[in-house]
This record gives C-alpha cells, sequence and structure tokens, in this order.
C-alpha cells in the first residue's frame, strides 16, 4: 500500500497538474495549444481512481498538487510549450508555403 502512494504520488508530481484546473479543459479542442492537456486527463483519472479508493489519500494528493513548487513548474511547462507550438506552426506555414511556392509552382 505504501508503494502504490508513493507512485501515485509521483504520478501526480510528475505531471504538475491541479485537479480544478483538469476538469475545465477539454481534451479535443482543436485550437487549443496547450501541450499538457492530455496529461492533465490522465492526472484528474488518477486522482479520481485514488479518491475513490481513499479520499484522505486523494485530500492529500491535492494538496501536493498545488505547492508552490508544482504550480509554479506547472506554469512555466505552460508558458514554454505555448512558445513551442507557436513556433512550429509558423514553420508550418512557412514550408507549406515553400512547397506550393517553389515545388508545385503555384
Amino acid at each position: 500500500m505504501v508503494q502504490s502512494r508513493a507512485l501515485v504520488i509521483a504520478l501526480i508530481l510528475l505531471l504538475s497538474t491541479t485537479v480544478p484546473e483538469v476538469h475545465s479543459k477539454s481534451i479535443f479542442e482543436r485550437d487549443r495549444r496547450d501541450w499538457l492537456v492530455i496529461p492533465d486527463a490522465i492526472a484528474a483519472y488518477i486522482y479520481e481512481t485514488v479518491n475513490k479508493m481513499s479520499p484522505r489519500v486523494g485530500q492529500f494528493l491535492v494538496d501536493a498538487a498545488q505547492t508552490p513548487v508544482v504550480v509554479g513548474t506547472r506554469s512555466f511547462l505552460i508558458r514554454e510549450t505555448t512558445k513551442l507550438s507557436l513556433l512550429a506552426e509558423q514553420l508550418m506555414e512557412k514550408i507549406k508555403n515553400l512547397w506550393y511556392t517553389k515545388v508545385l509552382g503555384y
């Protein structure tokens, strides 16, 4: 039981999420630039499963996920992945324009 608790805590901290934010996001939003949506959904599933087994451990996970270190790390990751998403979109536009002008001759 102690090993499973440690594993769950490690997963939650690794995914760096807070439970209230998870429920406000959709995995299927097309124009979403946040790459952490899927890990958030996984963390929410883990939390809900743990909370059903032991609400006390579930509350501990919520408290651990809302520590300043975890919240700061998660904010940093969101900020940086958003920048990467924008750069990837710009690169795809440039490649598409290059393809149409140089290869297809439009």
